[in-house]
């Protein structure tokens, strides 16, 4: 992403802000009535769709895995699909709605609207239906392929955690409402977008009704991270600033611990494994994956004020999100 262009800080907010608008009509969890059970033609699904986007796999490519019987692939979709709900799961419950909860219970020492507030509870519900079934098709999909290891927190939750711990006490509210404006801003809309007649229909009924709530989310955590910014001393900027370059960067980072099980669950060869693995961890890799997947909350900051100070821009240059 190029710099942001710089926008005051004070963005009028209004009652139109802040709000999920219509959610009673639009909010999956008011109005989806269907299940989640995988097809009953899954066979025949499975001969030309996909259990997870490939292009957010780029593993996929390597020789090893193209040359394979396509049953490597799809085992490999399957892990990384299971992977993704168990994590989506765990980041619902215990990310996000503990970052809505410093919303809802006044923790972060500014007046929060009644509207605002509203609004809070209502993304707190969503996320605890998009947990529920999202535990549902992760479910089925690992006994279908006896997937066994579901139990190691995924390594982005345990790195948003630490950093909370590693965070003194009377800043954690604010270090949590962060993460939960960056958990609900990184890009989505692309991966509906390449999941559309590629992957399985059940899945794809899932991310749909996921990722639509998530689009309304993402608005309103940014208009909230303006309001909320403009409420904050230059101190607590500049503690914040620091804290989002690190946040940003933990939503980017590879879980090569999981990602070196999941080859060894198809029998890749360790060298294959290790090649893989290191190019994924690479500091340029990283940065490439920021700057794609990062240009909605880079924007919303840039919207929020974020940038009116050199100081930040600076930041974020030298972390190599943003291009001179």
């Amino acid at each position: 992403m190029n710099s942001p262009a710089s926008q005051p800080a004070g963005l009028g907010l209004s009652e139109q802000h802040c709000t999920l608008g219509d959610w009673d009509s639009t909010a999956c969890v008011r109005i989806d009535r269907r299940d989640y059970l995988l097809p009953a033609e899954l066979e025949h699904e499975l001969e030309n769709r996909h259990w997870f986007v490939p292009a957010f796999m780029p593993y996929l490519a390597h020789p090893k895995i193209v040359q394979a019987d396509r049953s490597m692939t799809l085992r490999l979709e399957a892990n990384q699909l299971v992977y993704f709900l168990d994590y989506t799961t765990l980041l619902e419950h215990k990310i996000v709605n503990r970052a809505v909860e410093t919303l809802i219970h006044n923790e972060l020492g500014i007046p929060i609207p009644g509207h605002m507030k509203n609004a809070a509870l209502q993304l707190y519900t969503d996320e605890g239906y998009h947990a529920l079934f999202s535990n549902q098709v992760a479910e089925q999909v690992a006994q279908l392929y006896d997937i066994q290891n579901r139990s190691a927190l995924p390594l982005r939750v345990t790195r948003l955690q630490g950093l909370i711990e590693k965070t003194p006490a009377e800043h954690q509210a604010l270090t949590w409402f962060l993460v939960g404006f960056v958990s609900e801003t990184v890009v989505a809309k692309e991966l509906l977008g390449a999941a559309r007649n590629t992957v399985v229909s059940t899945v794809f009924r899932m991310l749909k009704s996921h990722l639509e709530d998530e689009a309304r989310h993402s608005r309103y955590f940014s208009d909230v991270f303006a309001y909320v910014w403009m409420q904050l001393e230059q101190e607590q900027r500049s503690r914040a600033a620091r804290s989002l370059v690190a946040i940003i960067g933990i939503f980017f980072e590879t879980d090569s611990q999981w990602l070196s099980e999941s080859f060894g669950a198809v029998d890749l060869d360790e060298t294959t494994i290790v090649g893989i693995v290191a190019a994924l961890v690479h500091p340029d890799a990283h940065r490439k994956r920021v700057r794609r997947g990062a240009s909605a909350t880079l924007l919303a900051m840039s919207r929020g004020g974020f940038f009116d100070d050199d100081e930040n821009l600076l930041l974020m240059r030298e972390a190599g999100y943003i291009n001179d």
